[in-house]
């Protein structure tokens, strides 16, 4: 993680470990007098500031020096928001640095998205929802704007929203993907709830359901227990995975998580077992 001390005049400076900037190397094309790891401590050490001209003017010489809007999104703006988040978990900055970084981080990204390349419509519909955490919003709003980027046509609905308006939303939207982008731990159980309720009641059943962001990669396999059809660790391998897997499907042995409830339900449809004794059980 990129830290800071205090140089002789009091005032904070970075210290970025050589672990953390082989972590912050990036595949981004720069030019050879541009580096990825003094951009990323820079743009850093701005955004903790709130300098927002000088952030500016660093993102401006990047696109300048030749790296691409889709790289500085997903090799420096993302990354970066996952480092602030961290910092300040740990108390190495205050709730004002926090609120000027991500806000800063937020509107850099809604520049570089009017930048991206789009890509000729591939006729396929993606609909994108997110947890309520700053990280998960900045998340799902990157994703949009990759899968845009790619050709797919995009509706984000952003965090907050209650299981049955997503569900009014896909009737009438009719995606092929259902992207759910959590970072939080917390957020698990409502995509659990929405998950059962879509493989209940068969709704949109050509529709795929992705689960992506920083939970579902710190526990692996998350995903598949909840009855996922796809899995992405961030908004840019989200993009990728939906082109190279537009048709896989969950398996029931894979979904864990609400398996004796679903067993019991489709044994009470059957007329095997008496209601009464299933709820009871």
């Amino acid at each position: 993680m990129v830290v800071f001390g205090l140089n002789k005049s009091g005032q904070e400076v970075l210290n970025s470990p050589k672990k953390e900037r082989n972590r912050l190397e990036t595949p981004m094309s720069f030019a050879p007098n541009l580096s990825s790891t003094r951009l990323a401590e820079q743009y850093l050490e701005q955004l903790l500031i709130g300098d927002r001209q000088a952030t500016r003017e660093l993102i401006q010489q990047a696109l300048s020096a030749g790296v691409e809007p889709y790289a500085l999104l997903s090799e420096l703006i993302w990354p970066t928001m996952e480092t602030i988040q961290q910092m300040y978990k740990e108390d190495r900055i205050t709730q004002i640095q926090l609120n000027l970084a991500t806000r800063l981080n937020r509107s850099v990204c809604d520049q570089l998205a009017g930048r991206l390349p789009m890509q000729p419509k591939n006729g396929r519909k993606v609909l994108i929802f997110c947890g309520d955490a700053e990280p998960e919003e900045l998340g799902g709003q990157i994703a949009a704007d990759l899968f845009e980027s790619a050709g797919y046509t995009v509706r984000f609905g952003g965090g907050g929203v209650p299981n049955d308006e997503i569900l009014n939303m896909i009737g009438e939207f009719r995606p092929d993907l259902l992207v759910m982008f959590a970072t939080l731990a917390s957020g698990v159980p409502q995509v659990r709830k929405l998950i059962d309720y879509l493989r209940e009641v068969n709704s949109c059943p050509n529709m795929q359901i992705m689960c992506a962001g920083g939970i579902y990669k710190r526990a692996e396999g998350l995903a598949d227990e909840i009855g996922a059809d796809l899995y992405a660790p961030d908004a840019p391998e989200a993009v990728r995975v939906a082109q190279t897997q537009p048709t896989r499907r969950h398996s029931l042995d894979q979904q864990t998580v609400g398996r004796m409830r679903r067993i019991r339900k489709a044994a009470i449809r059957r007329g095997e077992i008496d209601p009464i004794q299933a709820e009871a059980a």
